[in-house]
Formats: structure tokens, C-alpha cells, sequence
């Protein structure tokens, strides 16, 4: 089932936030990002700790998709 990033973009655009400043705030990786640009799936910890880091849900920052990328 694919997976969907864009609410979280929408949300660092709302806090003007960059990915960068996402990666410093949540103790996440540059890999982890760039996974997440291109819609793959993460791991459930790098998610709790961005959903820590902006005082949201999961359901805020992700969605599953029907529609296959490929």
C-alpha cells in the first residue's frame, strides 16, 4: 500500500520550517528525508520523533494512497 508524505510538507510550510530545520528538531537522518521525498516507507520511530518535534499526529504528517507511483 503506497504512502503519502504530502501533509507533511504542507505542515513545514505552514511552520515555515525547512526539511533541514525537520531534520535538526526530530533527530532524523537526511536518508529518512530523502525517502520520505520520494514517498517510501520510514520507520515507525523516525515518525514518532517528527510527530514530537511539531507537536502533531501521525495522521498530520502522513496517509496511505491507492495510487501506485510506479
Amino acid at each position: 500500500m503506497p504512502v503519502s508524505y504530502d501533509k507533511l510538507w504542507k505542515t513545514l510550510i505552514d511552520k515555515k520550517m525547512k526539511r533541514s530545520d525537520l531534520k535538526d528538531a526530530a533527530g532524523i537522518s537526511f536518508n529518512v528525508l530523502a525517502k520520505m521525498g520520494k514517498d517510501e516507507f520510514v520507520s515507525m520511530e523516525s515518525l514518532y520523533k517528527i510527530c514530537v518535534a511539531l507537536d502533531c499526529g501521525i495522521d498530520e504528517i502522513m496517509e496511505f494512497t491507492n495510487n501506485e507511483h510506479a
